[in-house]
């Protein structure tokens, strides 16, 4: 039993009282993994009123990191470089092969568990690379790790951006958000003012996200739209200063691929010519310009269900090719992406 029971029923009674004065059907997208983690073990989209639905969205690292960016690390661990990332990286399909497809031919392909580690690993080596990704949460750590020398192949993303393409789509409808935690509690609930939807900031407990859930039906039913965090014991308006400046000082925006969204004005994080020495993407060009453009699996449908315009369900592949310990897609690689949890839950 989860903490906050009683609290728990009372939330649900209030979204169901308050989606009954709502005389429509409401689309609330999820967009961090782990809030789709939690709506998942407590089963919170089989107690919604039937005009709630509850989609996830790009807030999988793993999931969002595009083909390219696969590929080219792929061929950097193939041209003999040593390449360490996180655990989740390594299943993601490429166009050739993933990183563990690339360990099984030979290549130096090494787990860490944070930038730390990849520094002690990478000792005097100059043929290693860290290939970072991660949204605001893990972009400080790869900053403060390239000051001090480290390698980094940066595929690291910024989220606001990429909200405001779903919320500007023609192909999604969106009524409303549950904004995530952990990126919020970096770049504050200030970042998020001008995207046009209502937001709420959640925590990750089951009451937390039932209670962001009534707080967006309360926006909705007043036809308002602003951010508002239900999350306050960890996230302000102005967020983490330290943490922004260290990314301010070492990364700069650029425009990046999303898996799903495409090209994402601004959403990239580029390491800036001051430390060059640390870009593997300037230091490895002559290797990365013989990378191909990417082929996809066209039967796979991550790309729509991190726009929510699938559930993992609705893929062919889903429990068929498409397993855990076979993944065709990057959505059932990592412990946050849709087709993982609902493979492991259900």
């Amino acid at each position: 039993m989860f903490a906050g029971k009683e609290l728990a029923k009372d939330l649900i009674g209030k979204i169901q009282k308050t989606a009954s004065a709502i005389p429509k059907d409401i689309t609330l997208m999820e967009v961090c993994g782990t809030h789709t983690q939690t709506i998942a073990k407590y089963a919170i989209k089989s107690i919604l009123p039937k005009n709630i639905k509850l989609i996830s969205g790009p807030g999988c690292p793993v999931c969002v990191t595009s083909q390219k960016d696969i590929d080219s690390v792929v061929e950097l661990a193939l041209s003999g470089v040593s390449i360490a990332t996180y655990g989740d990286m390594l299943k993601v399909p490429g166009t050739k092969m993933s990183l563990e497809g690339a360990r099984q031919q030979g290549s130096d392909i090494l787990i860490v568990y944070s930038t730390t580690d990849a520094l002690k690993l990478a000792g005097s080596n100059k043929n290693f690379v860290f290939f970072g990704i991660g949204f605001e949460t893990t972009a400080p750590m790869s900053a403060v790790a390239i000051k001090k020398g480290l390698c980094v192949y940066s595929a690291h993303k910024t989220m606001p951006n990429a909200l405001k393409i779903l919320v500007s789509s023609k192909n999604t409808k969106i009524d409303g958000f549950i904004s995530p935690g952990h990126v919020s509690a970096i770049i504050g609930s200030d970042a998020y003012k001008d995207i046009n939807a209502p937001q709420v900031i959640s925590g990750f407990e089951a009451v937390d996200v039932l209670a962001s859930i009534q707080m967006l039906l309360l926006q909705i039913k007043k036809r308002e739209k602003k951010v508002e965090t239900e999350y306050s014991r960890v996230v302000r308006p102005e967020g983490n200063t330290r943490a922004k400046s260290v990314i301010a000082e070492v990364f700069e925006p650029e425009d990046t691929e999303w898996r799903g969204l495409g090209t994402v004005a601004s959403s990239g994080l580029k390491i800036r010519a001051k430390f060059a020495q640390c870009d593997a993407k300037e230091k490895f060009k002559d290797t990365l310009k013989h990378v191909k453009e990417p082929k996809t699996n066209s039967a796979c449908r991550c790309p729509d269900i991190l726009l929510g315009l699938a559930e993992p369900a609705e893929c062919r592949l889903f429990k068929k090719s498409c397993r855990p310990d076979n993944p065709m897609g990057a959505c059932m690689v990592s412990a946050e992406g849709a087709c993982a949890i609902a493979y492991k839950t259900g």
